[in-house]
């Protein structure tokens, strides 16, 4: 790292589901410069960025940690289901440098073109984002990786009907969030608006591993998948289970009293 370019703290959060987006924008232009890229807030002030995205993410370049804390505030106001967990990650930085790259969370950037910070922080919200699905899928299996294994054990699933409806619930709504936003993890609409900073954004989205990352969601999703499915398996033999028992029973009672008729008469 050379001296005359002195490292910049970067960091990258997903603090919500969504941010209210126009909202924000109202609130924070009276008092801030902000420029609205395709449905993201660019906030600059004094070689200090902030980059808000709509699907809960923010990225502060320069951001002194009392400022990401008082922005942090504001968004949480206009958010949709905020994370219990945060997640975060963190980069050094230098503007100026000969090219563009990342190397061991050091980010070397050709210029302080705001677009070119905006492109890289597309590949890094991405990313963060990315880890907020990765912590759900992970929390979901491990909180239900008993299920294959009382399965294997005892033959069947040893819970009540409303336990697995909840379960399944739940199943339910960690798969279909992740897979409603799954676009989000797709190339940017905004680099076919401003394909010379495609580059840059790739730069990112390679180094985060974006693209195996999604491949190795997609596998947590099958297995999710699979639980739901053995479950909704389990809730359909207990329901066919207990039909067969009423039928039984009315025939059995039907039996009854056939024989106490004719007994009796």
């Amino acid at each position: 790292m050379s001296e005359n370019r002195p490292a910049k703290k970067c960091a990258a959060f997903c603090l919500a589901l969504r941010f209210d987006i126009n909202e924000l924008a109202k609130l924070l232009s009276d008092s801030t410069l902000i420029r609205i890229i395709k449905g993201a807030l660019l906030i600059e002030d004094d070689h200090s960025w902030s980059v808000v995205f709509a699907y809960g993410a923010v990225v502060h370049w320069n951001v002194s940690a009392e400022q990401q804390l008082k922005l942090h505030q504001l968004l949480l106001e206009h958010a949709e289901n905020p994370l219990a967990s945060i997640e975060e990650d963190n980069f050094t930085f230098a503007l100026d440098c000969p090219s563009t790259r990342i190397i061991e969370d050091h980010i070397e950037i050709e210029s302080s073109d705001p677009i070119l910070i905006f492109a890289l922080s597309q590949g890094m919200a991405q990313s963060i984002k990315l880890a907020s699905f990765e912590t759900n899928a992970i929390t979901t299996i491990n909180n239900t990786s008993y299920i294959p294994r009382s399965l294997a054990e005892n033959g069947s699933i040893k819970l009540s009907r409303h336990k697995i409806a909840k379960i399944r619930g739940q199943l339910f709504l960690t798969k279909s969030d992740i897979i409603l936003n799954y676009d989000l993890l797709d190339t940017p609409d905004f680099f076919w608006e401003y394909p010379e900073y495609d580059s840059f954004y790739g730069i990112a989205a390679k180094y985060l591993e974006i693209a195996p990352r999604t491949q190795v969601l997609s596998k947590k999703l099958e297995t999710i998948h699979e639980l739901f499915e053995m479950l909704a398996d389990e809730q359909k033999h207990r329901h066919s289970t207990i039909l067969e028992w009423i039928i039984i029973w009315l025939i059995a009672f039907e039996i009854g009293m056939t024989i106490f008729d004719k007994v009796f008469k």
